[in-house]
């Protein structure tokens, strides 16, 4: 953990609480009130000062200082202030007891809370909720929930999980194997051992199972809980196992989600920057840097406005894109993060599967039907369409051609239009050729679109990349080589050419090589920029991903720094978004393919292009990963925020139709 206190707000100096209420008293006096003054004054003081600021006031004006903020005050700011104003403990309860008071329970909040709090937290939450609201908390929860997930929270509203430096080494095995056992290892899934280990063991005790978990099963904790468990008690789990990780990278993923979801959530906002502005902000921020590519400063700044903004960023602190180096806590979650990617064998999931009784010539009349004659039954088409699986698409267009001797992609493409005409000839082309029609609509035309060069060439295998090749060649009577070169210059076009040869290393990593690259990586660093670009092209262009992993993990210990930030601050333009892009495809692919899918609808409109190509690409390959990655990252899901997103301009409804078939299920 981090050496000594973390927090952003501390006891100020030379305190007098009379004269701060007073102080408090004039801004609020008359007219409107001095919000400034208020702001400064509650972010400046701790919560301890604040107690006794509320004493003073009591004691010099005979009032509540509390209803008079909330008189004064309004909106989220109101919140804010007020929350400030009460003890941790109290502000907790609220908390709570809005979550199951309000209509319909705020089970994110539950989770929140419960998992993170240690036990001298819970003990203090569980006797002020008894004092605010004259009621047990254990029996308000219970009331209000149900399962395995009432009875998780139950455990954690004792308060009796071993202290943190307890460790059992002769169980560490043991508990190890009995979640596995308990979980992957048979059918139906034991959930009170779960529930006994992750709810009474300390936190170093468990980090040790962990470890010990991911050798047996070969893949993290993590992704047996979300295979074996579900729906709230899957989350209160998973929230569990990532605060037993690190409680700051939890928070850091709580506040991303918080604002980059479908609108801010301000209450989950509020709720973490107060209660750990005291406690282990900087290790937030820190994790926060690390892990979304800008500081949370920064983030809250474009994402709220006013006083509201003011008082958020001075419980924030400072602004952490003006450092490079890392705090001892984000250096050790960006290594134990490459560890788990290095470690982590993924199981790459579809949504579209080859359909079953499949009568190549009875999908070809059906598509002939649909088009023959005056309009065009669309229905017809995507049912037809998004259901098969590629190869199957590839034998009715073979059936079309041999039955009605006509050419399939000519009749669609005089029958459809715009986006939906764009989405299923997209479909109904070979993989190859869709990537290598990517590629040339990416580079024809006024501009090139460098993300969509990177994004192809970056997550495509060998195979793949030999495939779009021929299949370019085929097309257009050029090679994708020329191509690249006549629309790219400098290093950006180096890099690219070396991606187009389609020859990265293949196999597992060497690990003595491994020391030997991040060393490379590490010293490149200290050079001039064109001869640290050339360094970082050598590696990152040609060795394995599995190795890539391992020499990313070692590059944390040699240099103190996680390579993402090294490229993002060192690096620029369309070299800095290839380095990045190899980075993020090798630490999780399927993140990689979210992260894209989220700019490309949250931008200034639907950058359609974009949605079509990696929700064609990848259908068959792995968007199901790329869906659960999403949900996770944004707590909402892909077929949601498709729905929302995709609403203007498609005023038939199936283009979006489309995109739901090939995004499955609803998460």
């Amino acid at each position: 953990m981090g050496m000594g206190f973390r927090g952003t707000v501390t006891d100020a100096p030379d305190f007098d609480a009379s004269a701060d209420a007073e102080t408090l008293y004039n801004a609020m006096k008359g007219i409107g009130s001095d919000k400034e003054a208020i702001l400064d004054l509650v972010t400046g003081r701790s919560n301890a000062q604040r107690q006794e600021i509320v004493q003073a006031y009591k004691s010099s004006y005979g009032k509540n200082l509390i209803d008079d903020l909330k008189y004064e005050l309004t909106g989220k700011f109101e919140r804010l202030i007020v929350s400030l104003m009460r003890p941790q403990a109290y502000h907790d309860a609220k908390e709570i007891h809005d979550a199951i008071k309000g209509a319909g329970t705020d089970e994110k909040c539950l989770i929140e809370v419960l998992a993170s709090r240690n036990n001298e937290q819970i003990h203090d939450l569980v006797e002020a909720y008894k004092d605010a609201y004259g009621s047990d908390i254990e029996e308000d929860v219970t009331g209000d929930t149900s399962g395995h997930f009432k009875k998780m929270l139950v455990v954690l509203l004792q308060g009796t999980r071993d202290e943190p430096g307890v460790v059992h080494a002769d169980l560490v095995e043991e508990d190890a194997q009995a979640l596995f056992a308990a979980g992957e290892e048979q059918w139906g899934t034991e959930e009170s051992i779960f529930i006994m280990l992750l709810g009474n063991r300390s936190v170093n005790h468990l980090q040790m199972v962990f470890d010990k978990y991911q050798e047996i099963a070969e893949k993290p904790i993590e992704d047996s809980i979300k295979s074996e468990l579900s729906g709230d008690f899957e989350r209160l789990m998973l929230a569990v196992v990532q605060c037993i990780r690190s409680v700051p990278m939890y928070f850091a993923k709580r506040l991303y989600k918080s604002m980059k979801g479908l609108g801010t959530q301000d209450n989950t906002l509020i709720r973490i920057m107060i209660c750990r502005s005291e406690i282990d902000m900087l290790d937030i921020r820190e994790c926060f840097r690390m892990r979304y590519e800008k500081s949370l400063y920064n983030m809250i700044k474009e994402d709220t406005s006013g006083d509201y903004k003011r008082t958020l960023l001075a419980l924030c602190g400072g602004d952490d894109d003006l450092a490079g180096e890392f705090f001892p806590e984000a250096a050790q979650q960006a290594y134990k993060m490459w560890e788990i990617s290095a470690m982590t064998k993924v199981q790459l999931r579809p949504t579209i599967r080859p359909a079953s009784d499949f009568d190549p010539a009875e999908d070809a009349q059906n598509l002939r039907k649909a088009m023959k004659g005056f309009g065009t039954d669309e229905d017809v088409i995507i049912d037809i369409v998004a259901n098969r699986s590629n190869e199957q698409r590839q034998a009715i267009r073979q059936a079309f051609k041999s039955i009605l001797g006509r050419d399939l992609m000519k009749d669609l493409k005089s029958e459809l239009s715009k986006n939906l005409e764009r989405l299923i000839i997209g479909l109904m082309l070979t993989p190859a050729e869709f990537d290598a029609k990517m590629m040339r609509k990416a580079m024809e035309g006024a501009g090139t679109d460098e993300h969509a060069l990177i994004e192809i060439l970056v997550t495509r295998s060998n195979e793949e990349i030999h495939a779009m090749n021929a299949a370019y060649q085929a097309g257009y009577k050029k090679s994708m080589e020329n191509a690249i070169q006549s629309e790219t210059s400098g290093r950006f076009c180096q890099i690219l050419t070396s991606l187009v040869q389609g020859a990265r290393e293949q196999g597992p990593a060497d690990w003595d090589r491994a020391l030997v690259d991040a060393q490379e990586l590490a010293d490149a660093c200290n050079e001039d920029s064109d001869d640290m670009e050339i360094k970082f092209m050598c590696i990152l262009c040609t060795r394995s991903f599995p190795h890539l992993r391992r020499v990313f993990q070692e590059f944390v210990r040699c240099s103190n720094k996680d390579i993402e930030q090294i490229i993002k601050k060192e690096m620029s333009g369309d070299v800095k978004q290839a380095m990045y892009g190899i980075v993020r495809s090798v630490k999780n692919q399927s993140n990689y393919f979210a992260e894209r899918l989220y700019k490309a609808m949250k931008g200034m409109g639907t950058e359609d292009r974009a949605l079509i190509r990696i929700m064609v690409s990848r259908s068959e390959v792995d968007l199901f990963n790329i869906r659960k990655e999403f949900k996770e990252t944004h707590d909402c899901s892909l077929h949601e925020f498709i729905q929302v997103e995709t609403m203007v301009g498609d005023t038939s409804g199936d283009y979006r139709k489309t995109l739901l078939i090939l995004c499955g299920g609803q998460d």
